[in-house]
């Protein structure tokens, strides 16, 4: 087995314009890359990634003009029961530490919480599991245009992890197509993730977003490089500073990849920390692309020797079960 770097001080950056504009060649080495990077530390940036700034800028801008409103004009977007995973949701409302086990206080953000807006009438969409997934969205009024941009990222999104997940497959030796037919009808919800400035002091160990792994396959996000801003935990316990440029992409490996490969690719430890004391205080925006499997997809393992750490688990389950781990608030703050 490959033999782990003794210290990584920067998240690795990949560029994908080859793997994209070229021939099995091209992709088998980014696919390579990938995988060196993904037994490592689990995290990297991608840059020739094909996906139009514009498109980025303008959902960004838009989502700030939904925040920057009175919090009684954001709560009418927030869902009417609880556990719904749409709409607005205030600080509070989520400690994402919880979902490892570490009991945070509540984390320092505001989000807003969205998924696909249409999907076939067809058993897997309309029955009663699949209803828990296929939930239909909460768009204000205010900014227009804002639920077309966010179809419109989500949709370019889509596009990507397909692009990136072969590539994936190709770095952990299976076919290309390893996971088309297991991400074809997938659960994937969004988030806009607005993290305020900070006017009086967070609580002991509150954090913008408490330590914790996601729970999905990989997660691309778009963010901005402002003071208190992502870390990783590398497998040597350091907390490292990601890139989170504009007009790049953060990617990261989920619990179900982890667990699917057998532990051979890291779902590393992540959190988003505080503006250092002292620093001028500002905003912070990040647009998270949570990718999960089909619902009903049986996530097991693949690797070629060893016995398997993981029981078998279907899509679905799991993302429940983290849910109902890290959801702290009973109503809408």
């Amino acid at each position: 087995m490959k033999q782990v770097s003794p210290v990584i001080a920067t998240v690795p950056a990949i560029d994908l314009s080859a793997a994209f504009e070229g021939g099995p060649e091209d992709r088998q080495r980014t696919g390579d890359e990938i995988d060196r990077t993904c037994r490592e530390i689990g995290f990297f940036t991608i840059t020739g990634h094909g996906v139009d700034k514009a498109l980025i800028d303008d959902l960004r801008d838009q989502s700030y003009r939904f925040f920057n409103q009175p919090l009684e004009q954001k709560k009418r977007s927030a869902p009417v029961h609880v556990d719904t995973p749409r709409g607005y949701r205030g600080l509070g409302f989520e400690a994402l530490a919880h979902g490892n086990a570490d009991a945070t206080p509540p984390d320092l953000k505001e989000y807003y919480h969205f998924g696909r807006e249409q999907w076939p009438d067809e058993p897997y969409y309309t029955s009663p599991e699949g209803q828990q997934y296929f939930v239909p969205n909460i768009w204000p009024d205010e900014p227009p245009g804002w639920a077309d941009s966010a179809a419109a990222y989500y949709a370019a999104m889509e596009t990507l992890t397909s692009k990136l997940l072969g590539l994936a497959a190709l770095g952990l030796g299976l076919d290309e197509h390893f996971f088309d037919d297991k991400i074809d009808r997938h659960i994937t919800a969004m988030r806009i993730n607005h993290y305020p400035a900070q006017v009086s002091s967070p609580e002991s160990r509150q954090l913008r977003a408490g330590a914790h792994t996601d729970y999905g396959l990989l997660t691309i996000l778009n963010g901005e490089n402002t003071p208190g801003g992502l870390q990783v935990q590398t497998r040597q316990g350091n907390w490292v500073d990601v890139e989170t440029a504009p007009d790049s992409f953060v990617v990261n490996i989920g619990d179900l990849l982890m667990r699917w490969t057998n532990d051979r690719w890291v779902s590393n430890t992540h959190r988003v920390v505080n503006p250092p004391a002292g620093v001028p205080q500002c905003s912070r925006l990040s647009i998270a692309f949570f990718h999960h499997p089909n619902y009903d997809t049986i996530i097991k393992c693949v690797a070629t020797a060893g016995e398997a750490k993981y029981p078998p688990v279907s899509s679905g389950d799991y993302r429940a079960e983290k849910y109902r781990q890290t959801r702290i608030a009973k109503a809408q703050g």
